[in-house]
């Protein structure tokens, strides 16, 4: 387990997090079968495999338990690759089905009520701060990990750009705004007038005490603001990142373009969010089209 945790992490170079995630559901598969050699895997069948996926699915989501198959349809990938183990037991094991939801976003009328909030003009760090996050997230639909490990010498001022290290250490570049560049601007100011790193490799986002944030903190703050101006029921960082997706979409942006700006492998991700753009272009012919509410009249 340990020789495939090293492979994801230097060959296939996963995340942090992602390897963190696989060698958690390796160890929790490993406690259930007390496995404690090969053979002891080559000697597991889809019988067993099953078995496990249904006590998963007593304490777990759909989702949970399809990764955790995922993490272990990889493990024995690479076992048989290295010729540790004869079978794959988990060919034939079928994966629990997810049911199918709609990214939630929050409205455009509320994510205007942020500056009601939170002002780029203040003299306070942390409110400068707490801004320049939602502000970031919400113009660039980065992820938290991502945000979280942006450094100074991520951002081209001059090109209006932003370097960020997505997925398996894949870069993009983002268009930044003008108004974004403003508050970054004031931001990197507030940060040197009270001596904190702005070195290349300094953590751009930092608390208080100039500490690199964490993703507490930064679910935190997010839910904070975002219980404010909204109602939606979910107020996490990535909320915000779905609602950079619909708005963009609702405006008129090329599918491709949003797959590029979020990051996504595959256009099948994005996809997701047309779904939500077709149901707003539902609401916008019902309300507008003179005979949209005349069917029964007609007929």
């Amino acid at each position: 387990m340990d020789k495939f945790i090293q492979y994801l992490e230097f060959e296939k170079r996963y995340s942090r997090l992602t390897v963190k995630a696989y060698r958690k559901d390796l160890q929790a598969f490993y406690k259930y079968f007390s496995i404690d050699n090969d053979q002891a895997l080559d000697t597991l069948d889809a019988k067993e495999i099953r078995a496990w996926i249904i006590c998963l699915m007593d304490k777990n989501s759909a989702k949970t338990v399809n990764r955790k198959l995922s993490t272990l349809r990889s493990f024995y990938r690479y076992l048989q690759k290295q010729g540790r183990v004869i079978h794959n037991p988990t060919l034939t094991v079928q994966a629990p089905k997810i049911k199918k939801s709609l990214p939630e976003f929050v409205p455009e009328s509320h994510i205007n009520k942020i500056q009601n909030i939170l002002s780029d003009s203040t003299e306070d760090f942390s409110e400068l701060r707490d801004l320049l996050i939602l502000e970031f997230i919400y113009n660039t639909g980065v992820r938290m990990s991502e945000l979280i490990n942006l450094t100074h010498d991520h951002l081209y001022m001059d090109q209006k750009l932003v370097k960020v290290l997505g997925k398996r250490n894949k870069e993009r570049l983002i268009p930044i705004s003008d108004f974004l560049m403003k508050i970054i601007a004031r931001y990197e100011t507030f940060k040197k007038d009270m001596g904190f790193s702005c070195n290349k490799d300094a953590p751009f986002f930092v608390t208080n005490k100039d500490a690199k944030l964490y993703p507490a903190f930064l679910y935190r703050k997010v839910n904070f603001y975002l219980s404010k101006i909204s109602s939606v029921e979910k107020k996490s960082p990535h909320i915000l990142r779905h609602s950079f997706a619909t708005h963009m979409l609702n405006h008129g942006a090329d599918l491709n373009a949003i797959k590029d700006l979020l990051g996504h492998s595959s256009l099948a991700a994005t996809q997701v969010y047309t779904h939500n753009s077709f149901e707003q272009l539902k609401k916008v012919y019902h309300q507008a089209h003179p005979w949209a509410e005349k069917k029964e009249e007609r007929l």
